[in-house]
């Protein structure tokens, strides 16, 4: 098959389901202290939010069924087997902050949180990054919003914040190392994690709006998200 009709059948699937890992041939992003970058700086992330947080009342849960799943089983969009669950601690891993400085371990990441791994070359992952940004400034206070730039192009990383006005603290992943671990080979991912860092939800779904992100905020972290 001629290599341009086969780029052009491609291009809008990767719009519907998300971007696979690999696929891009650009630089891995290197964190620079001195490089201009709209991202935040991620030294507070290792503290719990600065407001205590209002939870709304969540669902009553009735016994499952003789058979059914257990509660706290996977749901459709949590990714591969193997891979973080609802109740599961982050991975072990430790990324240096977009902005430069002292690296952070995910572990000691201080939630709720909502973690979204994101990269420039991802045509869903620029479609949901202002829903991120939106989040960030209605939970400021309430709830952690953290990037994960993942195997991406330093400049064009900071091009797409700029462009989107994304301010929220960013990690940089070069090699990959946090998507690999969560087993699913495609972005965007997004992971929401509770105040004992436990992760409640991992959607790969695709790109997310200001009304699917708020539903799962409320669902998963039992947080309402201002209008």
């Amino acid at each position: 098959m001629n290599r341009r009709v086969a780029a052009a059948l491609l291009a809008p699937l990767l719009l519907v389901a998300g971007c696979t890992a690999g696929e891009t041939g650009r630089s891995a992003a290197r964190p620079t202290a001195t490089e201009d970058s709209p991202f935040a700086d991620c030294a507070a992330l290792t503290a719990p939010p600065s407001t205590p947080p209002a939870a709304s009342p969540g669902p009553s849960v009735p016994p499952a069924a003789p058979g059914s799943p257990p509660a706290n089983a996977p749901d459709p969009t949590t990714g591969a087997a193997g891979s973080p669950g609802p109740g599961r601690g982050l991975p072990d891993l430790r990324f240096a902050c977009f902005t430069g400085g002292t690296e952070v371990s995910l572990r000691a990441v201080r939630g709720p949180a909502v973690i979204n791994l994101w990269a420039s070359w991802c045509p869903p992952c620029r479609k949901e990054l202002p829903s991120f940004q939106r989040l960030h400034e209605r939970m400021a206070g309430q709830v952690h919003v953290i990037g994960v730039n993942t195997f991406d192009d330093r400049p064009r990383a900071v091009s797409v914040g700029a462009d989107f006005g994304v301010t929220f603290p960013t990690l940089v992943d070069t090699d990959q190392r946090l998507q690999r671990a969560l087993a699913p080979n495609v972005l965007p991912i997004t992971l929401l994690v509770d105040a004992q860092g436990r992760v409640r939800h991992q959607d790969v779904s695709g790109a997310i709006d200001d009304a699917r992100l708020a539903d799962l905020v409320r669902r998963h972290l039992g947080l309402d998200v201002p209008a």
